[in-house]
C-alpha cells in the first residue's frame, strides 16, 4: 500500500494508475491525513478461447515471438534421422578433439 499527496498525484497520475493496474492500493493524503483510498478495479478474468489466442496475447505483450508460417528462403532444411552404420558419435567427437583433451 502506498501513500501519496494530492499535489504529487496530480503531477504524476500515470505513475499511480500503473500502480493500481499492478494491484497496488494507493492512499491519497492531504496534509498527512488520509482522505481517499484508491483500489484496483475488480475485473473478471476472461479465459482465452484456445492456445492460439493465448499465444497471440503473449505476442502482443512482447513476451513471446511467434514463428512465421513459412520458412525463409535462405534457411537450409535439416534432414532428420540421418544414420551412418558403424559410426558412433563418440568416435567422431574424439577425432575432432585436440590431442590435449584426449
Amino acid at each position: 500500500m502506498k501513500a501519496v499527496g494530492i499535489k504529487v498525484l496530480k503531477a504524476r497520475p500515470s505513475e499511480y494508475l500503473l500502480e493500481l493496474k499492478a494491484g497496488e492500493t494507493v492512499l491519497v493524503t492531504k496534509r498527512d491525513e488520509v482522505i481517499a483510498e484508491l483500489r484496483p478495479a475488480r475485473r473478471q478474468a476472461t479465459q482465452p478461447a484456445d492456445l492460439d489466442e493465448v499465444l497471440q496475447r503473449l505476442s502482443d505483450k512482447g513476451e513471446v515471438r511467434l514463428r512465421s508460417a513459412t520458412r525463409p528462403a535462405n534457411w537450409a532444411v535439416i534432414q532428420p534421422n540421418v544414420r551412418f552404420e558403424g559410426v558412433h558419435s563418440e568416435d567422431v567427437l574424439d577425432e575432432l578433439r585436440p590431442e590435449d583433451d584426449r
